[in-house]
């Protein structure tokens, strides 16, 4: 199968981001005050939940070993989270803006994946399905933090 390793190893990265946001929304959920926030993060980890075994599947159609598990601490510091600090605060809007900046990353990651010329179609077409659960959370995140920034 023409770039199979390639799809492989892009696919299990963005498992193990997806991964990741799933953590990241569900301490956020646990974290934050507002029951309204608390409930949205939820729904947001459920959806995002949906993600995971989709491009698992396509993982294992292409004859690879699908990722179970997000990345090392490390990684996921990077990407999905300064929440530890901002929940150590328990201040919603912190928690609100480290969350956003997990979604913008998990958004980029989606997008140069889709964009880079170097997955098979129907690779690019199972990472395109799943996109739409990463937009929808991220654009969700943003507009809640855009309306939190006009009430100061």
């Amino acid at each position: 199968m023409i770039g199979s390793d390639k799809d492989i190893s892009t696919l299990n990265s963005l498992i193990k981001t997806t991964i990741d946001s799933v953590n990241g929304y569900q301490e956020s959920a646990e974290a934050v005050e507002s029951e309204r926030f608390r409930s949205m993060f939820r729904e947001l980890a459920q959806d995002r939940q949906q993600v995971v075994p989709k491009l698992q599947a396509e993982v294992s159609r292409l004859g690879g070993n699908p990722e179970d598990d997000g990345s090392a601490a490390a990684a996921m510091h990077r990407g999905w989270v300064d929440l530890k600090s901002a929940i150590t605060g328990r201040d919603d809007k912190a928690i609100i803006n480290e969350v956003e900046r997990g979604e913008d990353y998990i958004k980029e990651k989606f997008e140069t994946a889709m964009n880079s010329g170097d997955l098979s179609p129907e690779c690019r077409s199972v990472v395109q399905q799943c996109y739409e659960s990463v937009r929808r959370g991220h654009d969700r995140v943003r507009d809640l933090k855009h309306a939190l920034e006009g009430t100061h």
